[in-house]
């Protein structure tokens, strides 16, 4: 069964992330993890024609022409020094998403996603995907959990104007 939360808990999710969510309910059969141990990748690829219909430019693949660059730090003369590889972002740059598997918390790699996101120049808003069931733990209420401290707590202030977590 697909799950959200959106932080802060005291905004309505926007219409650019309602369309996401939407793109998740299309494939909710396909990538409930209680079903199946899809990796992250095969998730996104069956996300894939949902999020580009929803103005959304998707990673083709993992070579270095199929990723999408958002760069974070310049050198001289304004050439990319640094910069980060989301697996989908909005056309207005606004919006990123990151798809996760396994690693999604063993790894902390929903907090390095937050990170990332809080780099990016332009962007407002992080949609994190995670597994509810992996290795008989829940991932979703596991980062919930996190955020929840995180946004309670108030003493990191973050750059984003939102973070909406979507348990498949």
């Amino acid at each position: 069964m697909l799950k959200c939360k959106f932080f802060p808990q005291n905004i309505e999710v926007n219409y650019q992330l309602s369309n996401i969510l939407q793109c998740f309910f299309q494939v909710e059969a396909l990538i409930n993890s209680e079903n199946n141990n899809l990796r992250s990748d095969e998730v996104l690829r069956l996300l894939q024609p949902y999020l580009i219909k929803a103005d959304m430019m998707v990673e083709q693949g993992k070579r270095k022409e199929h990723k999408i660059r958002v760069q974070v730090v310049f050198t001289l003369n304004s050439e990319e020094e640094k910069y980060f590889e989301p697996d989908a972002l909005s056309s207005d740059g606004k919006v990123v998403l990151e798809v996760e598997a396994g690693r999604a918390v063993d790894n902390n790699q929903f907090l390095k996603d937050i990170f990332k996101a809080s780099m990016m120049r332009e962007v407002e808003y992080l949609v994190i995907a995670v597994r509810n069931h992996y290795r008989r733990k829940d991932d979703f209420k596991k980062v919930c959990n996190y955020l929840e401290i995180l946004y309670a707590s108030n003493r990191i202030i973050l750059p984003l104007a939102g973070i909406l977590i979507i348990g498949y």
